[in-house]
């Protein structure tokens, strides 16, 4: 199972013109989105009704962006002439359709718009979806309408909006407080657009680099699996143009890259760095993240030249998926094991637990090993919840039926369908995760400006500033509760 990688948003050249004709018809500020206001007219002219409509905007819009590209337009058409025959269900994309040579739906007078469009344009009148523009003066008709700027307070989308809000409301506030001093970076542009990331831990040789693998159904550049410790280094495998792969420190000083925050982590770290681009379906939808095993045994008295605990918060800060990966024998979990989990926490909601290689115990030994499992979790996962645990073999060999038998095949297919659909989701939600993390470190900000301005009121303003800063550094749960019982107070008065 791929994600993102159905054939539904495909088609013959000949339809992708026509469709190309209709989305530059349908986008009337040329900025490459089809919005809800832009597309509402336009798709009612297919008839159908505002509930099928609606569900179809829903389906196209899978990533819930709040607007509509060229592919998604596809999309969006293909169901339109689907629903125009046949019922529309929510599970359509789980339906046996030929999507790839289904006609291009029924749009009433379509053509003859477009027609006039080209018509008036050429006799100095742009005509759209949703009017006509007077003819522009000649240094302006010049000018793509691909590369026209949309105005300021224009949002066409979720990652629009956060970034707006962001820039003129927040920033300032982290910047006045020096909120980016603390380890939370200045965000850029490329933090709101980067894909869903999914990170995979676990001790070495539990399967991490393999499970990428099963799911790409290829090795990724740089990839190498054995029963020794093979991934040594941090290694994002992304979406790119050709395989190749991108040394940690250029990586983290690209532009359009979400990694300029592991800089602070060093050199030593970013010669432990890499990303692999590869053209991949998949990786058009989200970005993997494969880890260094994490170190048991005598091995743990080696220390890094790193902060490995740090660098796996900060991941875990930016990923929208964690997998912690188990192997039915080893589940000690060690002390950096122990620490890394620590690390997590504030992102309980992330995680995911995988029992991989399960087809190597037979069932009885299968069910001692997941209640070992549990009990180990337990006692490092402070929660009362129970976490999510998929069992299975991630790999492309076949399941081991002589240790498992039929159940146990069934069970294992099974929890890879869930967990795969928990996969699917990622893309769905990241929208939904993008807004809750900025909600979380506004809050953070407000917290922080609250401090900083309490202590900087608490300074002397000539003499004995560095006994000032003693005493309060040695009694700041004094001064944070003074702290929160003004943030109360302001609360209660607004």
């Amino acid at each position: 199972m791929e994600i993102g990688s159905g054939p539904i948003g495909s088609c013959s050249k000949e339809q992708q013109k026509i469709y190309r004709d209709w989305f530059n018809f349908v986008d009337s500020d040329g900025d490459g989105r089809i919005t809800g206001n832009e597309g509402a007219k336009f798709f009612a002219m297919s008839k159908l009704s505002r509930p099928e409509l609606k569900q179809v905007w829903a389906i196209a819009d899978s990533k819930r962006q709040g607007f509509l590209g060229f592919t998604e337009f596809i999309t969006a058409m293909q169901l339109i002439s689907f629903a125009q025959d046949h019922e529309l269900s929510p599970d359509i994309l789980k339906a046996e359709v030929d999507w790839e040579n289904i006609k291009p739906p029924v749009i009433e007078g379509v053509d003859a718009l477009i027609a006039k469009t080209k018509s008036s344009t050429t006799n100095g009148v742009a005509l759209n979806g949703n009017g006509i523009t007077p003819n522009q003066p000649s240094a302006e008709r010049t000018t793509s309408k691909s590369v026209k700027k949309l105005p300021l307070n224009a949002v066409t989308s979720i990652a629009d909006g956060l970034k707006r809000l962001y820039i003129e409301k927040l920033k300032p506030l982290e910047a006045a407080y020096r909120f980016n001093d603390f380890g939370n970076p200045l965000l850029t542009n490329s933090d709101f657009d980067a894909k869903p990331m999914v990170m995979l831990l676990g001790q070495y040789s539990t399967g991490k680099t393999t499970f990428i693998k099963h799911l790409l159904r290829c090795n990724y550049p740089g990839a190498h699996i054995g029963p020794e410790p093979t991934t040594d280094r941090f290694v994002v495998v992304m979406s790119g143009p050709d395989e190749r792969s991108i040394p940690g420190n250029t990586i983290a000083v690209h532009a359009d890259m979400p990694f300029s925050g592991l800089t602070s982590f060093g050199g030593s770290f970013l010669s432990k760095f890499e990303c692999s681009q590869m053209p991949h379906p998949l990786l058009d939808q989200i970005t993997l993240v494969d880890t260094p095993g994490v170190l048991s045994g005598e091995k743990q008295r080696t220390q890094r030249s790193y902060d490995f605990t740090g660098v796996i918060s900060w991941f875990a800060a930016k990923c929208d998926l964690i997998l912690l990966l188990f192997d039915p024998h080893k589940l000690d979990i060690s002390d950096e094991f122990k620490r890394v989990i620590a690390s997590l926490r504030g992102h309980d909601d992330k995680i995911r637990v995988v029992l991989n290689k399960a087809d190597q115990v037979d069932t009885q030994q299968l069910m001692r090993v997941y209640g070992a499992l549990m009990w180990s979790l337990g006692k490092v996962l402070n929660t009362p919840e129970v976490v999510r645990v998929y069992i299975g073999s991630f790999n492309d060999k076949p399941v081991n039926e002589e240790a498992v038998g039929p159940m146990g095949r069934e069970l294992f297919e099974m929890e890879q369908g869930d967990l795969l659909a928990d996969l699917v989701d990622i893309p769905k939600k990241a929208c939904d995760r993008r807004i809750n993390e900025f909600v979380k470190r506004a809050r953070a900000a407000k917290i922080h400006a609250y401090i900083i301005s309490h202590l900087k009121k608490e300074m002397p303003a000539m003499m004995g500033k560095s006994k000032t800063q003693k005493r309060l550094m040695e009694n700041l749960e004094e001064e944070f509760a003074k702290v929160t019982f003004q943030m109360l107070n302001n609360f209660e008065r607004s």
